[in-house]
């Protein structure tokens, strides 16, 4: 059973969120009771998002904003409890992500988060060790998954991908949910925004073996590499690192298969499971 958060221990905005709900509820002159029922919520799930045991979701955002009459005042909080749904060390980089005019990446261990499936996702958080508790695991899913709002944002976002064979043939959650995860790629690959590329196994000496990488161009044209691993993070923004970054990703992507034929690849794998 997860142990439930210390109040002092939950991030900023979620503590803020807490007491405004309080305030709001008891200005009411509500107890947490009858506030779950005008929310269709139960008594506890307003105990535990009052004394952060538990994150509010969207929806119990939206549910007490209506109930008390908050003059969106609840709801303005919904896009940085989003930003607290991520790991610290990633909270920065999807910000910028989101404003992004393109976004580049490389991905070498496993399919980069914003083509995952819900199914695939989290399979891959249960991985993770030390494991993560069940409601942790949850709010990691849902913050991924927040993610994919990039691809029907206007501006059009451009979203570059490249993935190492392996990275495909690694079956996460099972032959099946693989399946799903392929059908999901050749479906955000046929979108007029979105290219996919495939790093044989056969190109064995290529521009990528350094490792996994990111790249953003900002609305100022501004260009940016992010890489991480293990928990931990680097943000370049050094124009002669980027640029060495840039040349690099430009070589890979030359290296990998095209568009067309990469496709055709993830078409392959699912004829074989």
């Amino acid at each position: 059973m997860a142990m439930p958060k210390k109040k002092d221990s939950a991030p900023p905005t979620m503590r803020y969120f807490a007491a405004v709900l309080r305030i709001l509820r008891e200005a009411a002159g509500l107890t947490q009771e009858q506030l779950g029922e005008l929310m269709n919520y139960t008594g506890s799930a307003v105990s535990a998002v009052e004394t952060c045991a538990k994150p509010p979701t969207d929806e119990f955002v939206e549910a007490a904003e209506k109930a008390l009459d908050a003059s969106g005042l609840l709801r303005s909080a919904i896009a940085f409890l989003r930003l607290e749904r991520y790991p610290e060390y990633f909270q920065g980089f999807v910000q910028m992500e989101q404003e992004a005019l393109s976004v580049s990446s490389y991905c070498t261990q496993v399919i980069d988060g914003l083509l995952q499936t819900e199914e695939y996702a989290r399979a891959l958080l249960r991985s993770n060790y030390p494991p993560f508790e069940e409601d942790e695991l949850e709010q990691l899913v849902t913050a991924r998954m927040d993610r994919k709002a990039l691809f029907d944002r206007k501006p059009m976002a451009l979203i570059h991908t490249v993935i190492e064979e392996a990275t495909l043939r690694r079956q996460i959650g099972g032959p099946e949910a693989m399946g799903r995860q392929y059908a999901h790629l050749l479906t955000k690959a046929a979108r007029p925004n979105v290219t996919l590329q495939v790093m044989p196994a056969s190109c064995a000496e290529h521009a990528g073996l350094r490792g996994p990488m990111k790249l953003i161009v900002m609305p100022d044209e501004t260009s940016l590499a992010y890489m991480e691993s293990h928990g931990e993070s680097m943000l370049v923004s050094k124009p002669a690192k980027v640029g060495t970054l840039v040349r690099r990703y430009a070589m890979i992507r030359a290296q990998a298969l095209r568009p067309e034929e990469s496709v055709s690849f993830v078409e392959q794998l699912m004829g074989e499971l």
